[in-house]
């Protein structure tokens, strides 16, 4: 005979764990549906773009870092060669008073300053030495000497150390900017790569035209103000076509304050090498009062630079990927001009 029971209703825990179950397929399921498109060409340009900005604001820093690092250096090297011809100076002063000692000991009777030449603490000796009255001119004369001597060594031992932290702080300071600095020239690379072949050729001939739009810019009649800064643009013109590289400055690559400097030096005019120091390099001026050779500052950080060619061109390097080239000076938030 058939049974009669009533089927086995499934339990509570049951029904709470196929729920859940649905709703997480369910959250997967609108996840998936509203997941972010694939970036466009536009889209991955500009982000790419925006990463190349930030790596050059990153860059001028470390210039700024770099040059901080080899003036230091050049201080820290002068400072131990002071110290180094100081003690040989102080050595020398020594001996001589020992001499004096020797001298008095032969010629018979060893008051208490010989006593005290003549000690293995000549520290301790300068201490005490002062006070006695027994202390000929000269040997007074020869003690101020080395007391001098030893207050102007500690002086400078003292600065060489302040500045051996300070350059362990620089070159600390270059490892994390170049850090960055790689990470998103690193970032905008993998953006990249996102991209088909297709789009990648589409971005490369847009580059390429950019590049050769240089045999065909007009420059207008615009002159010089002066023959330095003719001569810097003659000399940026030279390096058109020269690759952007970060740090570089020159002769075969160059980043943007990198160019300006190149380009000043073969005019025989020294420049700073970070953008935001060659802002105030000079006199600042207006857009409309521009001329060629003149520095164009960009950014409101002033973080970009350029060199005016005439008829609203600048000549610049401009990021990764690009060469020296010429460029429309509308193409970015002008900030002010510099007369060298």
């Amino acid at each position: 005979m058939a049974s009669h029971r009533r089927p086995k209703q499934p339990s509570r825990t049951r029904v709470s764990v196929l729920t859940a179950t649905a709703a997480a397929a369910v959250a997967l399921t609108s996840q998936a549906a509203h997941a972010d498109p694939k970036p466009t060409k536009k889209e991955v340009k500009a982000k790419v773009d925006k990463l190349y900005e930030e790596a050059e604001v990153a860059t001028e820093k470390y210039n700024g870092a770099k040059e901080k690092q080899q003036k230091l250096e050049e201080q820290v090297g002068d400072l131990q060669d002071k110290v180094a011809r100081g003690q040989e100076e102080l050595n020398e002063l020594r001996n001589g008073l020992g001499s004096m000692a020797t001298a008095q000991y032969r010629s018979g009777g060893i008051d208490p300053s010989v006593q005290l030449m003549l000690s293995s603490d000549p520290d301790s000796y300068l201490d005490r030495a002062s006070t006695l009255d027994q202390l000929s001119t000269k040997q007074a004369d020869a003690l101020q000497k080395i007391a001098d001597k030893q207050r102007s060594l500690t002086q400078q031992r003292e600065e060489a150390s302040q500045k051996l932290e300070e350059l362990a702080d620089t070159r600390e300071a270059l490892g994390t900017k170049k850090k960055e600095i790689q990470g998103k020239l690193s970032e905008a690379q993998s953006l990249l790569n996102s991209l088909t072949a297709k789009e990648k050729a589409a971005l490369a001939a847009a580059e390429a035209r950019a590049n050769r739009a240089n045999s065909r810019v007009n420059l207008g009649s615009d002159v010089a103000d002066s023959q330095r800064a003719a001569a810097a643009l003659a000399a940026a013109k030279t390096k058109i076509g020269s690759p952007y590289v970060w740090g570089a400055t020159g002769p075969s690559s160059f980043d943007c304050s990198g160019l300006t400097s190149w380009a000043y030096s073969q005019a025989g005019v020294s420049l700073p090498r970070m953008s935001q120091d060659q802002a105030n390099a000079g006199t600042r001026i207006g857009q409309s009062e521009l001329k060629p050779g003149d520095l164009v500052i960009f950014y409101g950080d002033q973080h970009h630079v350029g060199l005016y060619a005439g008829n609203g061109q600048i000549l610049h390097a401009p990021k990764p990927g690009a060469s020296v080239r010429f460029e429309a000076i509308g193409n970015m938030p002008f900030q002010t001009g510099v007369r060298i």
